[in-house]
């Protein structure tokens, strides 16, 4: 019988076809709290850090921002992903290119000492960016940055340079969550993006807010939950894949597994492409 290929669409690990990720910046102690709740439910977060502000109004308990030293880094982001955040968070949309580069790289070497791995994304200060910062970034090793565009729909981002969220937990948090949940698998993938600062919890008394979605999304099994570099590096192998003329075989050239579904004469099954080797489809 001639078997015939009619799909072969990528899917987050284990075939899972949602992915939730959180995004926070600044680095100030409420992170603190925010991890342990992250970490009470299994949600991942990714954290951008000003390293250059590091324990800044420490000590002063009426400051309205209080950041975290450096030395607590490497400990209580652990499971978590540390980020970029320019060095002193300036506005870069009206700072000379030449001291964009350096606020980058200054914070990317000073996270990098403190956590001990390479460290390969960022947001946006102020949400503030422009084509040519764009284009700036992967000379820098920069793989993606968020912005603050938030867009209230699930859908991955094709552009990671400009990557939109999905809303600032102040907005409308709950309800898209539960909306998230109830999506069904109909070929698309989807991937709920959240951001904000931690020390808006604190500002608005709503600790609630981020402890009662967190408990909602928790242990989900259709849920892939990553921080960003996670879902970036995955979603390049994914495009890394290299697929014969008839779609029988896929080689995965990645370290990293790929899962796909598989749709052969209107029977569909759930592949894993292993790294380095060749994967019979069917």
């Amino acid at each position: 019988m001639n078997l015939r290929l009619r799909g072969a669409y990528t899917c987050y690990p284990e075939g899972k076809h949602k992915v939730l990720t959180m995004s926070y910046d600044d680095g100030n102690i409420e992170d603190r709290r925010l991890v342990e709740i992250f970490n009470k439910y299994g949600i991942k977060g990714t954290f951008h850090l000003n390293s250059g502000l590091e324990s800044d109004n420490l000590d002063d308990p009426s400051a309205d921002h209080r950041y975290l030293p450096i030395s607590e880094y490497k400990e209580l982001y652990k499971g978590h992903e540390v980020s970029c955040h320019t060095y002193h968070h300036p506005m870069i949309s009206r700072t000379p290119m030449e001291h964009i580069a350096d606020q980058i790289l200054e914070d990317k070497k000073a996270l990098e000492a403190a956590v001990g791995y390479p460290i390969r994304g960022m947001s946006y200060p102020y949400g503030a960016l422009n084509d040519e910062i764009v284009n700036l970034l992967p000379s820098l090793g920069i793989k993606y940055s968020r912005t603050v565009w938030s867009t209230e729909e699930f859908y991955p981002e094709n552009d990671f340079l400009r990557w939109k969220p999905t809303c600032h937990h102040d907005s409308n948090l709950i309800k898209l969550g539960r909306k998230f949940l109830d999506l069904p698998y109909n070929l698309n993938l989807w991937m709920m993006y959240v951001w904000g600062h931690s020390y808006e919890f604190r500002v608005h008394d709503n600790w609630d807010l981020i402890e009662d979605f967190c408990k909602m999304m928790s242990g989900q099994d259709d849920i892939w939950y990553a921080t960003n570099i996670e879902i970036v590096e995955y979603m390049e192998a994914a495009k890394a894949l290299c697929f014969t003329a008839i779609g029988d075989k896929v080689y995965n050239p990645s370290a990293t597994s790929v899962w796909l579904d598989i749709n052969v004469d209107g029977e569909t099954t759930l592949k894993e492409c292993k790294p380095g080797i060749i994967t019979d489809l069917y």
